[in-house]
């Protein structure tokens, strides 16, 4: 069966994308190529965002170039005390569209997982304890996953820092407004009991 080389390599670039498979990145390249507007507007911004977006030089998270520090690390607004370390960049978004957080971030760059050859050399943990020492965080919030990798990222970070005078917490894990719990699992429900609060 005979498919233009063009359209494949479409396919299989979109395939790269996360949670795309095979069928849906059919769809989109189809989609984009009905849709010539759409796909100059794609191309425009996939360009800019080469061409304009860096990481920050502090804290990892996303900034324009020239904008280093990124404007969340510069805030004066912003609680310098108060710390949230986060694994990607995205986590940071959104916290901050969720407005739950007025402290400064630090991205890791992912979780610790020996499996996928990730270890703490390839995460900005070094950077997260000459933070701490060099700004004068009183508390480091760890927003991790609730994984395996998260726990153990976690962990790390609290033997990495114990000898810092700083407080190191976890936000809570527990049961979403509106669940059943009979719909729970045994971790969720372990954690929400143990991170219970005083009513």
């Amino acid at each position: 069966m005979w498919v233009p080389s063009s359209l494949v390599k479409l396919v299989e670039t979109l395939k790269k994308l996360p949670g795309v498979g095979t069928r849906t990145a059919e769809r989109l390249a189809f989609f984009l190529l009905r849709e010539p507007l759409v796909l100059e507007d794609l191309e425009h911004a996939l360009h800019q965002a080469r061409e304009n977006l860096t990481f920050c030089s502090v804290c990892h998270g996303i900034t324009e170039r020239g904008q280093d520090p990124c404007p969340l690390c510069t805030d004066p607004r912003r609680n310098t005390g108060q710390l949230c370390v986060v694994e990607r960049p995205q986590d940071v978004f959104l916290l901050e569209r969720l407005g739950v957080f007025q402290g400064r971030y630090h991205v890791l760059g992912g979780a610790l997982s020996p499996v996928d050859g990730i270890g703490p050399e390839q995460l900005h943990l070094q950077d997260l304890r000459d933070r701490v020492q060099r700004e004068g965080i009183q508390e480091v919030i760890l927003a991790l996953n609730p994984t395996v990798e998260g726990d153990a990222t976690a962990h790390y970070v609290l033997q990495l820092l114990a000898d810092l005078p700083v407080k190191v917490t976890r936000i809570a894990r527990g049961l979403p407004a509106g669940a059943d719990l009979s719909f729970s699992d045994v971790t969720t429900l372990r954690d929400a009991f143990e991170g219970r609060t005083e009513f």
